[in-house]
Order: C-alpha cells, then structure tokens, then sequence
C-alpha cells in the first residue's frame, strides 16, 4: 500500500496550504510554472506566441487561461499537438474551427460561448501566421440568453436576506445587492479595504475596486477599471453583525482578512477566518435562501442577478423622485463610460458620489427585518427547530442565528443589532 501523503487533506486532496500543482491543460501545453521567473513560459512556440500576443493585449490571468484551455480542448479534440496544428493549411484550420464550433452548439453550449470558443482559436492561429480566416459564426438574436434568469423584486430580496441560514449569508446578500459588485470582487474584497469608513461610522461606507485585488482573487476587478461604490446603512448593519459575531469566534478582525471567510471544517479554527469564500458556496447561498423565500422561480436565481436588482435600482426613481444621471449609473456600475465622456467624469468626487448613492431606493424601512419581541417568559427567546420548520418560524418574526449540524437550526427573537 502506498504511503500516506501527509500533505493532502481528509478527501486526498492536496492541501489547500501548499502551492497548487500544475492543472492539466497546463501541463499538456507544457506550462512551466504560474509564478517566478518561469512564470507562464510553454516549451511550445505556438503557444508561447499566443501568450505573448494576450500579454500585450490584455494581461488578464483569467483571459490567459480561458484561451489556453480552449486550444487545449482542440488538442486533445484531434490528438495533435498546438504545434503540430498550426503546420495544417489554412482550409483544414477552417474546417476545424468550424467543427469544433458546431460540435460545441450541438452539445449544448450557449451561441455566444460557441463564438468565444470560434475566436479565440482563430487568435490563436492568426498570431501563428493564419491570417484572414474564413469562419461561419452563429447567429445571436437580440436578447439571447441560454440560461434562463430571474432578477428579483425588492421585496424578494427582502426576504432572501431574512431567509438565509446565517449571519454571513445574510450580509452578503444585502452586501451584494445594494453595491451592486460583482461576485469575484465581493470575494476580493479584505477588510483592510472598508475599514477605516466602517470603524469611524459612516452610514453609507465607501466599497473600493483596484486592480491589486487581482492577485488575490483572478476575476476581482474586471477590465482593471478601478472605481468605487457604496454600502447601503442596512447592510452596513447586518455586516457589522456577521463581523462582530466572527470576531467572537475566531478573535480580532486583521486588515488582511478576507471580509467574507469560508468555514470549511476541516481547515483549523484560525484558518477559517483567513480563508476566502468562493463563488461556489455564494451560488448556493442564493439559490437556497431564494427557495427558503418561496420564491416561485428559485432555480433561475444566480449571485449576478443581485448585481441586475441593483442595476434596476439605479434607473428607477429615487426617493426625492428624480433620476441618477447616466453617466453616474455607469460609474456605480463599473462601466467606462462612452466616447470622451468617461476622460472628463469626474471620478475623485467621492462626497458627490456618496450623496448621489444616498438617493437611490432600495425600499428599506423602520419594519424592514424588524421583528416582534418575545410575549413574555413564556416564550423563549431562543430555540432550535429543523429545516422544514425553519420557512413558517422565519414567516413567524424569528431571526436566524446559527446553523447546528445539516438540518438543525438555532433562532432567536432578541435583537442581534
């Protein structure tokens, strides 16, 4: 029997805290390493090329590997080396473009996604010496989406956030929603980043976007486009709650600490803290508090159409009656706005901004996920019910405090503010 790798965790896994070995489509175009001197050098000239082509162009690690695995695809679709392609003619590279491309259509992949596919290759074989190819790409209709998706109302998000199976879910749903961030930068984010604004107290807390965020999570700050949004009070609130709940668990909040942690059991107590969360477990903390809420079409519901509510937030009325001028729903968007608009917007305005965002309506008020205290000695203030119980008690006023094991769940009525 073999020994036992000391290095690897309960499911013979590496170990998270080692450095990741090389994936296989790296290995099989001859990657030599991800970080160092030979950092994403291949002993393969034609992808070398592609590499060189996509540093000029864009340097996004996640571009780098979404193209390096497409070509590896192909490699391992017609068994040839990334070389050995690029010798072919160019109307055998057409026909196998082509192919490739309505094979992909044929097993289900979205159109836009087959198009991806199509042009990446077509870089990859034009920065090798292929010029001028001649592809058939599939059509989009307008508003063409393979996926269905459900953007939810206010008052469903309302509901997801009281709904949800912890402090953190919580706070990262309202979190989500009233920035409008994208899930990699949320999960981007330390807390070093909030916390002089969220220590001194301020009601809508300043949420940076820069490109060094990049190196901790890939997809952080797409486009490198840095800008800045905010947190609405009631997030801020139920943050507040989440960190001062984890802090009691796993001690003092450090400016390098992710602000959302992962509490994988098997990782020590003072590593959970440390650890980020992935868009996995927010994928699901989504789709569960949106079935928990009732919500009809719960299965439609992704971390990205929180992004879209607040997106709808931004071009409805605001409180006052008035509309966000465009130019400053782009910014909040993280969009570079058109033309020479975008040189001449005013981006250091973090006071008008900040007043701007306090317009938006996010329909939040004195009842919003205020509860009905307890009617006596009676009743208890704590209690612990099961997981088909959990939706009628929530219904009921009850607040959700912890999760016990996988179907138990501790509620309570006090106020946790």
């Amino acid at each position: 029997m073999a020994e036992k790798n000391e290095k690897t965790n309960p499911w013979g896994r590496v170990d998270s805290r080692e450095p990741r070995p090389l994936r296989e489509f790296e290995t099989d175009l001859e990657i030599k390493a991800r970080k160092g001197l030979e950092a994403w050098k291949s002993e393969y000239d034609s992808i070398q090329n592609l590499l060189n082509h996509l540093q000029r162009y864009t340097g996004s690690l996640k571009t780098r590997e979404g193209y390096l695995r497409t070509v590896h695809k192909l490699c391992k679709k017609t068994n040839c080396s990334p070389d050995d392609l690029i010798e072919l003619k160019t109307e055998e590279i057409e026909n196998l473009i082509q192919n490739f491309g309505d094979d992909s259509a044929d097993k289900g992949c979205g159109k836009r996604t087959v198009n991806s596919r199509m042009k990446i290759l077509k870089t990859f074989f034009e920065v090798n010496g292929h010029d001028n190819l001649d592809l058939g790409m599939h059509h989009v209709p307008s508003r063409y989406s393979k996926r269905p998706q459900y953007i939810p109302k206010k008052e469903e998000i309302h509901r997801m956030a009281r709904f949800t199976e912890s402090l953190r879910d919580r706070a990262i749903i309202l979190f989500l929603w009233t920035t409008g961030l994208r899930v990699s930068t949320a999960l981007g984010l330390n807390y070093g980043d909030i916390a002089e604004e969220f220590e001194n107290g301020e009601e809508f807390v300043k949420i940076p976007v820069y490109p060094e965020m990049k190196k901790r999570v890939v997809g952080a700050c797409k486009g490198k486009i840095p800008y800045y949004t905010f947190s609405h009070p009631y997030a801020v609130r139920h943050l507040r709650i989440y960190l001062r709940r984890r802090e009691v668990k796993y001690g003092p909040m450090e400016e390098d600490y992710p602000l959302f942690h992962s509490e994988w059991q098997h990782w020590n107590k003072k590593e959970r803290t440390e650890k980020r969360l992935n868009r996995t477990s927010v994928q699901r903390t989504v789709k569960k508090s949106a079935k928990l809420a009732r919500i009809e079409e719960w299965e439609s519901g992704t971390p990205h159409c929180l992004r879209k509510a607040f997106k709808s937030v931004l071009r409805a009325p605001t409180k006052n009656g008035g509309r966000l001028d465009e130019g400053t729903q782009e910014f909040f968007m993280g969009h570079i706005l058109p033309g020479t608009q975008d040189e001449y917007y005013d981006k250091d305005n973090v006071d008008f901004h900040r007043e701007e965002y306090s317009k938006l309506d996010f329909s939040f008020d004195e009842e919003s996920f205020e509860f009905e205290p307890g009617r006596g000695e009676e009743e208890p203030s704590d209690i612990l019910v099961e997981e088909d119980e959990l939706p009628d008690y929530l219904e009921q006023g009850w607040k959700f405090i912890e999760k016990i094991g996988n179907e138990k769940y501790i509620l309570t009525k006090r106020d946790l503010s």
